[in-house]
């Protein structure tokens, strides 16, 4: 009888603890991204110098609603008390946000490229572009630890 206790005991520890790690990641997109993109533009602090501006390039991101969008450039404003925008490389050419003598954004543009969620990880792939000189590459995993989305791991992987 003792065994059956203790075995119908461990049966619910497991469920519990298999509940505990199921993470809608669609209800966080917004504290997912700004972290990945808070990793990336805290790396390599030259090439923040002298910014007018924060670009994130959230173009390509189907998954993202607008509200979504607007927490993420909201997170930066509020973090880094300058102008945020959600603009590509070619936005930001139309808008005269590069100066063509020098050849550098007068900003900062951030990129995520690519991303797989697995278990409670946000895997992602991306760049901080200032110029051809000032360019970085980073792989980073964003994880689900203690109710709160934080870097795991962030590194650079080119440098142009």
């Amino acid at each position: 009888m003792k065994l059956i206790h203790v075995s119908i005991l461990i049966i619910l520890l497991f469920f519990l603890a298999a509940c505990d790690k199921e993470v809608n990641f669609k209800e966080h997109l917004a504290k997912i991204y700004s972290t990945a993109f808070g990793s990336m533009i805290d790396e390599n602090n030259a090439a923040n110098s002298n910014t007018n501006y924060i670009a994130v390039d959230m173009s390509h991101f189907s998954d993202l609603k607008e509200q979504d969008k607007q927490e993420i450039l909201k997170y930066f404003e509020d973090k880094y008390k300058i102008k945020v925008m959600d603009a590509s490389y070619e936005k930001l050419l139309q808008m005269d946000l590069y100066n063509p003598d020098t050849m550098v954004l007068d900003g900062v543009l951030l990129r995520i490229e690519k991303v797989d969620f697995v278990a409670n990880d946000f895997l992602f792939e991306g760049s901080k572009y200032r110029a051809g000189t000032h360019a970085y590459g980073y792989k980073g995993i964003v994880h689900f630890k203690n109710g709160t989305w934080q870097i795991k791991e962030s590194k650079q992987t080119w440098e142009s």
